[in-house]
């Protein structure tokens, strides 16, 4: 029998390993009296401090679940940030409504709440708050608005675990809030997801969406645990509403229990990754980090900066990407396209195989040109990420180290 190791700098080197082996035991009768997947979701609740959590096979069913639950529909428009992830406007598009793209603050990357104020329209049915590469959005305003207005507000956190705003975590502010566990994730099941809310209606809503629409579902417990004697019976009735099957394997379950177990390490780890790339930045007015907001704290899923060494040095970002990494560096990611940017929304071909274009509800909705979204345009291209998820401490203090000495490279060469 072979003895497998697992290094100190592993990426699953909690209980992971044993969780994974308990579930595999087919024998063992806990299995199936406690569900991974129900101990995963009852942990992420006292963790996060909610009544309900649903988890969800990937970050995306998440998205697309919690617009069900909050009924967005034919015609409706989605309001969200013009640069996050595609998949937001997917989810929207799969719904059959619109997605409104909102301006950005230029300092914290994240949704700007006078935007989202400017484009709320009577067809408005949702708003997204994205909580970009670990910070919490400006919140206060944009709860406001949705108040106001009687729309559903939906926190994407899947950068954001534990971040805090003005005390309160993130995914625990707007009605529903959506979690990603994929592999580069603060939390990882491999792929995954969940949902969390306060609202027992909601969460009942996305559990029997999630759940093939399973007419026993309940916000609090999966269908294992709500099977009634008669399900075996030929004329029982399984299912009372349209769903999708979003649900999270077991196996899923194993390690995302215990990758919680050690969330506020792996956390805060990132934190001091970040730490010591801020340090690197001392003295340089040209690469400016994101602004995390007074009384809010990032967990950093990347450190993101926005890049000015271009107009203050000469240096482009090709320019300055390749001596970093000619220096030693790992790179960086740039800023993720402008949504509406990207070619899918361009080439419209969802209008012709989805929607009706000529439909009054659409009709003319569908028009992003150049320069809609000005910030967003201006503050993308000059994104930078630095990975935080290193494992080894030493390594990334190496690494900010390389990226202070290719600061002073330019710096002195052209001082």
């Amino acid at each position: 029998m072979t003895t497998t190791t697992v290094s100190a700098d592993a990426k699953y080197n909690g209980n992971e390993s044993s969780y994974v082996l308990e579930y595999l035991d087919s024998e063992n009768l806990s299995n199936k009296r406690q569900p991974w997947v129900g101990r995963f979701e009852a942990k992420f609740r006292e963790v996060m401090g909610v009544q309900y959590a649903i988890a969800h096979n990937s970050g995306t069913s998440t998205l697309h679940s919690c617009l069900e639950a909050a009924d967005v529909g034919f015609g409706d428009e989605v309001i969200m940030p013009a640069q996050t992830v595609a998949m937001l406007a997917f989810v929207t598009i799969a719904q059959n409504a619109i997605p409104v793209f909102a301006d950005l603050d230029p300092d914290t990357f994240n949704l700007s709440a006078a935007e989202v104020k400017r484009l709320i329209t009577p067809q408005t049915k949702a708003i997204i708050a994205v909580h970009m590469h670990g910070a919490p959005a400006d919140m206060d305003p944009i709860i406001e608005v949705a108040r106001e207005h009687g729309i559903t507000l939906i926190e994407d956190c899947a950068q954001s675990l534990l971040a805090t705003y003005k005390g309160k975590l993130a995914g625990t502010m707007g009605d529903l809030a959506s979690f990603s566990f994929e592999t580069k994730k603060h939390v990882s099941t491999g792929e995954g997801g969940m949902v969390t809310t306060n609202d027992e209606r909601l969460g009942t809503a996305v559990r029997k969406f999630g759940g093939l629409g399973y007419k026993t579902l309940k916000a609090g417990a999966g269908l294992r645990a709500l099977l009634p004697e008669e399900f075996q019976n030929p004329h029982y009735k399984r299912h009372d509403t349209h769903g999708l099957n979003y649900r999270m394997p077991d196996l899923c379950g194993a390690l995302g229990l215990a990758q919680l177990e050690r969330v506020d390490f792996l956390v805060k780890r990132r934190q001091q990754v970040a730490q010591y790339f801020l340090e690197a930045l001392d003295q340089c007015s040209w690469i400016v980090p994101q602004r995390v907001l007074p009384g809010c704290q990032s967990t950093y899923w990347t450190f993101t900066v926005k890049y000015d060494g271009l107009e203050a040095r000469g240096v482009s970002w090709e320019q300055f990407y390749k001596a970093y990494k000619a220096n030693g560096g790992d790179g960086f990611y740039g800023g993720l396209s402008v949504t509406y940017m990207e070619p899918f929304m361009q080439n419209k071909t969802f209008l012709r195989r989805r929607l009706p274009a000529e439909h009054p509800a659409f009709k003319g909705k569908f028009e992003y040109p150049v320069g809609l979204c000005p910030v967003a345009e201006s503050v993308q291209p000059r994104m930078m990420q630095f990975k935080t998820n290193y494992r080894n401490l030493e390594t990334a203090k190496r690494q900010a180290g390389i990226l202070k000495n290719t600061i002073l490279q330019f710096q002195e060469s052209r001082s």
